[in-house]
């Protein structure tokens, strides 16, 4: 049995994803990827100006004229959606913790790919890869895959306290470490084909610069990084203790002190531009989702700005 609270979140993110997905992403969403190549539709006579590369000449020969082949492009994909549900998302200082905003993103990517007719897979991961759904198609798949993000258990962070954030809405209980290494990997066994591949994650690790390169090389991988506004700058509150959501561990810092929040600030903006020069550096799309504004907007810019590249080409 599904508990009730989870049943409400489900509801709740059907209802507006998908709503969402229908007005707001469309006609953005089919006009950014490229279909997996073309497909033999049928043949027809020749007429001034089509390519002879296409004369089907078998047919020709048959029928004592001239007919080309025509070919569409072929439109159905597989999504596969990468969620990190390590500890560190159960931060989140605005709207809702990144854990419940990343639920909202894969819900909204995931009804824009099966109105597009679309497979949609699942990859959940926290220091190993926890759970993987193969990619299918249809309503009932897509609530499936929301419900494993939102119904997702696993032992909690030494010291973590309760998965609740101060939004009182219902998120994962989380897992420890983050890999994002792994997750990558298990793309490459789950998608053989090659797929649209989104990663949600806030992007607080390393040693997974290599199999994202990899990846990247076989996939069409979009980051899609939560972040919180708290995360960049620290507040002047004194003497705070700040906890390690994924070791556990605390520590007393002197946010009072201009040198430490200088020096905070710093090592946070220098984690951010590594992360924005590795993304630019694989030629990646990649998105950025605040914890505190819509999650809606950042998606559809980035399909429209996807749309426009492809059109230029």
């Amino acid at each position: 049995m599904i508990p009730r609270e989870i049943l409400a979140a489900l509801r709740t993110i059907e209802i507006h994803t998908a709503r969402l997905a229908n007005e707001q992403l469309s006609g953005t969403y089919k006009s950014s990827f490229k279909g997996q190549g073309l497909a033999f539709r049928e043949v027809r006579p020749y007429q001034p100006g089509d390519d002879v590369r296409t004369i089907d000449w078998n047919v020709s020969a048959r029928m004592n004229d001239t007919f080309v082949k025509v070919f569409v492009e072929e439109r159905e994909m597989t999504v596969m959606i990468a969620v990190d549900l390590s500890a560190s998302e159960r931060f989140g200082t605005q709207r809702a913790p990144k854990a419940r905003v990343a639920s909202e993103v894969a819900a909204l990517l995931a009804f824009s790919a099966i109105r597009n007719n679309d497979r949609v897979g699942l990859i959940l991961s926290t220091s190993k890869v926890e759970r993987i759904v193969p990619p299918k198609k249809g309503e009932k798949h897509v609530m499936r895959v929301i419900r494993e993000i939102l119904t997702f258990e696993a032992p909690p962070a030494t010291g973590a306290r309760s998965d609740q954030g101060g939004s009182g809405k219902r998120v994962p209980k989380l897992g420890a470490a983050t890999d994002l290494k792994s997750a990558l990997e298990a793309l490459a066994h789950v998608a053989r084909r090659r797929s649209v591949a989104f990663i949600v994650s806030d992007f607080f690790a390393s040693g997974y610069e290599r199999a994202l390169s990899l990846a990247s090389a076989k996939h069409d991988v979009i980051p899609v990084v939560l972040t919180d506004r708290r995360e960049m700058e620290l507040p002047d509150v004194g003497l705070a203790t700040f906890e390690d959501l994924e070791s556990g561990e605390m520590v007393l810092v002197d946010t009072a002190d201009k040198y430490v929040r200088a020096h905070y600030r710093a090592e946070m903006t220098r984690i951010r531009d590594t992360r924005r020069q590795l993304f630019f550096k694989l030629g990646l799309d990649s998105v950025e989702v605040e914890t505190g504004g819509s999650f809606v907007k950042p998606i559809r810019d980035l399909f429209a700005r996807r749309a426009r590249r492809v059109r230029t080409r």
